[in-house]
This record gives structure tokens, C-alpha cells and sequence, in this order.
């Protein structure tokens, strides 16, 4: 099977002073709850955070059954690109779906369909129907993606869709996706409102 790759490394500045990876929801860090489900579609798992995040991340995974690596930002606060291209930097497998840490609804069965989309090409990118790309939430073939990131960080193009542009890469539509998931798997949980939200879908 494939990695998994999860984004830790951003600010949380909308969440408050909390480092909202290990913010406790209903009981499990969040970070944890998005490496649980996708435990059952990757076979090993890559966590992209800050050297001062470790720690509390490593505690947080505890007795999780995949080998657990941890890919240091070297340059701190450089937007999630830069997260993105350090964590597949340290990927071994020919394919791995990059989640960000606050995704906790994440769909495993939406993450094997885009592992299949993928498949003879270096990306499969979902895009809802506003429009958006979901780069936070794909499957990537690590060295390509790292080389287009290193190409559109040297040139200090920094939105998080560029890197695709160098790619060979598959569009995975809404139509497409409802009908092997749900579209709850991009909810993310940006503000303790949404975090307090979140914890009562947890809760039986």
C-alpha cells in the first residue's frame, strides 16, 4: 500500500494560542483521528510539522500501527507547499495521499478512489463544485511533486496549485467523488467553533 502524508506544520492562527494537531477532540487528538482513518489505505505514514510540534505529535501517536516518520520544516512558516513538498521529500512509495491534520472526517474510500484515479499519472487532484482544488487533500507521486514544488518555490510562486501545473495530473470531480464517498472528507476545522462543531459529531 501507499503513505500517507499529513500537514501539522501551519500556525492555527485562526484556532487561538492552541496547536490544534493535538487539540483534543472527543477524546483523540485531532492529528490522530486523521492518521485512524486512514490507518486501513496506507502502509506507512509521514507527519509534516514544525521541530517544536514533535513532541506532542509523537505522544499523540502513540501505538499507532504504521511506521511513523517525521519530516522536519527547515524554514518554518512557509505556507503549505513548502509542508507539502517536505513531507513527500521523505516518502519512499510510489504513490501518497497528502491530508491535512485538520481533516478529521477524511473518507478512506474517497482516499483509495484517488489512489486509483492516480495511477499512471504523477497527481489526482479532487475539485468540488466551487471550483477549488483540493491539494490538501490528493495523491501525489512524491518525486515529481517535490521537484514541481522546489520549481515554483525558487520562484517564489507560492499559491499551492502551482506546483500542479508542472505535473501530469488527474481532475477528480464532485460527481465523481459522491459516488465513492462522502464529501464530508473535506470539512476541515479552522476556528474552535468549528473545532467545538466537530466534537459533537464525535460524541455518541
Amino acid at each position: 500500500m501507499p503513505a500517507g502524508v499529513i500537514l501539522a506544520g501551519g500556525r492555527s492562527t485562526r484556532f487561538g494560542e492552541q496547536d490544534k494537531a493535538v487539540a483534543d477532540l472527543a477524546g483523540v487528538p485531532m492529528l490522530r483521528r486523521v492518521a485512524d482513518r486512514i490507518e486501513g489505505v496506507v502502509d506507512e505514514l509521514v507527519v509534516n510539522c514544525r521541530r517544536g510540534q514533535r513532541d506532542a505529535i509523537e505522544t499523540a501517536m502513540l501505538d499507532y500501527p504504521h511506521p511513523t516518520t517525521f519530516a522536519i520544516d527547515p524554514d518554518p512558516d512557509q505556507g503549505p507547499m513548502a509542508g507539502i513538498r517536505t513531507g513527500l521529500a521523505a516518502c519512499d512509495d510510489e504513490y501518497a495521499f497528502v491530508v491535512a491534520c485538520d481533516m478529521p472526517f477524511v473518507d478512506s474510500e474517497l482516499v483509495n478512489f484517488l489512489f486509483q484515479r492516480a495511477e499512471g499519472h504523477e497527481a489526482a487532484v479532487p475539485r468540488l463544485g466551487d471550483g477549488w482544488f483540493q491539494t490538501t487533500h490528493a495523491v501525489y507521486e512524491p518525486k515529481p511533486m517535490v521537484e514541481a514544488c522546489d520549481a515554483a518555490l525558487r520562484e517564489e510562486k507560492r499559491k499551492i496549485i502551482e506546483p500542479l501545473f508542472d505535473l501530469d495530473y488527474v481532475v477528480v470531480e464532485e460527481e465523481a467523488l459522491q459516488k465513492r464517498g462522502s464529501l464530508k472528507s473535506f470539512e476541515n476545522v479552522n476556528t474552535k467553533a468549528e473545532f467545538e462543531a466537530a466534537t459533537k459529531r464525535f460524541q455518541p
